[in-house]
């Protein structure tokens, strides 16, 4: 082997170990934040609502996708008269049967897997901005939410207050379920198993259907077969 090829070979093993050595580390840029959804503006009906006694600001834009918007939409569940609740959970769906077969859809956030809940109830009554009474079952888990018990009377209504702007309330056989259909979702977590059990709107549509639904009406809550949590909310 001659000189010149030795000095080649040499110089090609260098080169080879020298590109599976470990490079530098380049200098660190902040990773580019992921696009928005294109997803269309918001309906104006999720604007900020100014003539309440407590202020409801308007839902963000590009949190909430179009599915979870509240619309008019074929009925899934035709033998439900009108009038009727469905709650489907694993949809992320609160279905108001209409007639002539439709019904309005409305984005829901559902009960986590330690607090689901299905079965059929009753809307026994309903609350313009009510008080939150923390079930003694929650205040065993969270000793900090002692002051709002049933005991020491609840929270206020108004902003902060978990239950939001209106409450549904859910009685079977006469009894309170504890269960509530309630504003005050947030709104990345509409149409989301991560709650205490009760069903969840946004402010705008927990007003409207406040609005539509009548005291004595059928609540089915559909049973869920793949519930997920993410942590506790009210």
């Amino acid at each position: 082997m001659t000189q010149t090829r030795r000095g080649f070979l040499a110089a090609a093993g260098a080169t080879a170990l020298t590109a599976c050595a470990p490079r530098p580390d380049p200098v660190q840029t902040p990773p580019e934040p992921p696009p928005a959804p294109a997803w269309p503006p918001l309906p104006a009906r999720y604007g900020a609502i100014t003539d309440e006694p407590y202020p409801v600001p308007a839902v963000p834009e590009g949190v909430v996708p179009p599915r979870l918007w509240r619309q008019e939409v074929a009925n899934p569940f035709p033998d439900a008269e009108p009038g009727t609740l469905v709650v489907d959970p694993d949809a992320g769906y609160l279905h108001l049967a209409l007639r002539d077969g439709r019904a309005l859809r409305y984005g829901a956030g559902t009960g986590s897997a330690a607090h689901a809940w299905h079965g059929e109830a009753r809307l026994q009554f309903r609350r313009e901005w009510p008080r939150w009474k923390a079930p003694d079952s929650m205040v065993a888990r969270r000793p900090e939410l002692e002051p709002y018990s049933v005991a020491n009377g609840g929270m206020d209504p108004g902003p902060g207050n978990p239950l939001g702007a209106r409450a549904l309330y859910l009685f079977q056989n006469g009894e309170d379920t504890l269960y509530r259909i309630h504003g005050a979702c947030e709104p990345e977590y509409l149409g989301r198993a991560v709650s205490s059990g009760c069903i969840r709107l946004l402010d705008q549509d927990a007003i409207d259907l406040h609005d539509r639904v009548l005291h004595g009406a059928t609540v089915r809550v559909l049973k869920s077969i793949r519930p997920t949590g993410l942590r506790e909310v009210f």
